[in-house]
C-alpha cells in the first residue's frame, strides 16, 4: 500500500476509531490480504480433516514392494539353481572341499565297496581248504581271525577312499559329474529330448557309479586287486518321484519366467509408491528403511529353516555336520544377495534423509559446506584456484550430481553379480565424486557494489 503502513493485527480487524480513513483502493487491498490470512490459517484444519488417499496408497505399494523383495531373492535363486547348470556347478563345488561332506562322501563309497568283498566268506572258503588239506589248527585260526581281517580291509578301503576324495582328482571329477548331472536334469525337466536321467520303479535316479570307479582305480593301484574282479558298482540317488516330471517341467518354466517378472515388479512398486507419496523424499527413505527390514527378515527365515531342515534329516541318510555344511553352501547365493539388498536399501535411505530438511540432514550439509569451502580458501591462499573449469562446474553442478547418481547407479545394475562391499565401495566412491564437485566448484565472485552520490 502506498503512503501508510497496516500494523499485522489490523489485517484481521477493521480500523479502530482515531485512525486514519482507508481510500477505496487501500480498503480492496486490505479485504484481499484478509482473505489471504483466512484461507492460510484455515488450510492446515482442512488438511487434518481431508483424507489422505495419496499416503495410503504409497504406503501400501512400497508394503507390497518389500514383501515382494525377498520373494523375488529366492525366485532368482531357485530358477538359477534349476535352470542355470554354471550357477548351480559354482554352488555345489565348494562342498567337495568341506571336511563333513568329504567324510560323508567316504563313508558312503566305502561301504558301497566293502558290501561287494565279503572277506568273512573268502576267509571261510580259504578255511575249509586248508581243512581239506589236513590243517585244522590253520583253517580254525583263520576262521576265528576272519572278523578282524575283515575290519583291516575296510579300514584300508576307507584310507585310501579318504585320500581320494581329499585329493584333487576327486575334486574335478566332482565338477565334471555334477556338471554333466545339472544338464541332464534341465534337459529332462525342458523336455528336450533324451538324457541320461533314468527312471526306475517309478523314481529318477541318477547314477553315483563314476565315484565309485575312481576309487576302484585307485585301491588296485595300491595292491587289492580283488577290487578289479568285482561286478559293477552302480548305486544310484533318487531325486524325485516320476510321476512328478511332469508338474516339475511345468514349475521349471515358471520358475524362469517368475525369475524374471518378480524383480522387476518388486521394483515398479517400490517406485510407485514413492512416485505417488506427497512427500517423495520420505517415501523413498521408507522405501529404503522397508527394503532392508525385509531383507532381516529373509534372513532370520533362512535361519529358522536351516533348524527345522537339520532336525528333519536323520543321521542315517547325512551326518548332522554334513547337512549342515550342505545348507550353508547351497544358500549362500541367497545370503550374498540378500546382503546386496539390504546395503542397497540403507544407502538409499541414508542419501534420502541427507538431503532432506530435518535438523540433522542440514547440519550435516552445512558442516560440510564449511569444510569444503576451508579447502577452496585454503588451496586459494597458496595460489590453487580451479579458475574457468570451477566456474564452469559451479554452474553445470546440478548437472553433474544428477549424472553421477545415474552413473553409479548403471555401474551397480550392470557390475554382474555385487556384494555388499561392492555396494558400499559405489557408495563411497559416489559421495568423493559429489564432494569434489562441491570443492571444485567456484561460485562467481559478488559484484561490488557502486555507491550511490548523495546531494550536498
Amino acid at each position: 500500500m502506498t503512503g501508510m503502513i497496516v500494523p499485522e493485527d489490523d489485517l484481521g480487524a477493521p480500523p479502530s476509531r482515531g485512525r486514519a480513513t482507508l481510500d477505496a483502493g487501500e480498503r480492496a487491498e486490505l479485504e484481499l490480504l484478509r482473505a489471504e490470512v483466512r484461507e492460510m490459517r484455515a488450510r492446515p484444519a482442512r488438511t487434518r480433516r481431508g483424507f489422505n488417499w495419496r499416503g495410503l496408497v504409497a504406503t501400501l505399494l512400497i508394503v507390497l514392494g518389500c514383501v515382494l523383495a525377498p520373494v523375488s531373492v529366492l525366485a532368482v535363486w531357485t530358477a538359477n539353481q534349476v535352470s542355470d547348470t554354471g550357477r548351480y556347478v559354482a554352488n555345489v563345488t565348494p562342498l567337495v572341499h568341506d571336511p563333513a561332506i568329504q567324510n560323508a562322501l567316504t563313508d558312503k563309497v566305502t561301504n558301497a565297496i566293502s558290501n561287494q568283498i565279503d572277506v568273512t566268506a573268502y576267509a571261510n572258503s580259504a578255511a575249509s581248504a586248508l581243512n581239506s588239506r589236513g590243517l585244522p589248527r590253520a583253517a580254525a585260526l583263520l576262521k576265528g581271525l576272519a572278523p578282524s581281517i575283515a575290519s583291516g580291509v575296510t579300514s584300508f578301503i576307507h584310507g585310501q577312499v579318504h585320500k581320494i576324495v581329499t585329493g584333487p582328482r576327486f575334486a574335478n571329477l566332482w565338477v565334471r559329474i555334477n556338471t554333466v548331472a545339472h544338464a541332464q536334469l534341465v534337459k529332462a525337466l525342458s523336455g528336450q529330448g533324451n538324457s541320461a536321467i533314468q527312471v526306475s520303479n517309478g523314481y529318477v535316479t541318477l547314477s553315483l557309479g563314476p565315484f565309485i570307479d575312481a576309487a576302484k582305480q585307485r585301491l588296485a593301484a595300491q595292491g587289492l586287486t580283488i577290487v578289479n574282479s568285482l561286478p559293477p558298482i552302480n548305486p544310484t540317488m533318487t531325486l524325485f518321484s516320476a510321476k512328478y516330471l511332469v508338474k516339475a517341467q511345468t514349475g521349471y518354466r515358471l520358475i524362469n519366467d517368475l525369475k524374471i517378472i518378480l524383480p522387476i515388479l518388486a521394483l515398479m512398486l517400490l517406485a510407485a509408491g514413492v512416485w505417488v507419496a506427497r512427500n517423495h523424499r520420505r517415501a523413498l527413505i521408507g522405501a529404503g528403511l522397508g527394503l532392508a527390514v525385509s531383507m532381516v527378515v529373509l534372513a532370520a527365515g533362512l535361519l529358522i529353516f536351516r533348524s527345522l531342515y537339520l532336525n528333519s534329516v536323520p543321521d542315517s541318510k547325512l551326518p548332522a555336520d554334513a547337512a549342515a555344511a550342505l545348507y550353508d553352501t547351497l544358500v549362500r547365493f541367497i545370503r550374498d544377495g540378500l546382503r546386496v539388498l539390504f546395503a542397497v536399501g540403507l544407502v538409499v535411505a541414508a542419501g534420502a534423509f541427507i538431503t532432506g530438511p530435518s535438523r540433522a540432514a542440514v547440519a550435516t550439509r552445512s558442516a560440510t559446506s564449511r569444510a569444503l569451502r576451508w579447502l577452496r580458501d585454503f588451496a586459494a591462499l597458496h595460489g590453487v584456484r580451479t579458475g574457468p573449469v570451477g566456474q564452469w562446474t559451479y554452474a553445470h553442478r546440478h548437472a553433474l550430481r544428477i549424472g553421477a547418481v545415474a552413473l553409479a547407479a548403471v555401474i551397480f545394475v550392470f557390475w554382474g553379480q555385487p556384494t555388499a562391499a561392492v555396494v558400499v565401495l559405489i557408495a563411497v566412491l559416489l559421495l568423493a565424486v559429489l564432494g569434489l564437485i562441491e570443492l571444485i566448484g567456484t561460485p562467481p565472485a559478488p559484484t561490488p557494489a557502486v555507491p550511490q552520490r548523495t546531494a550536498d
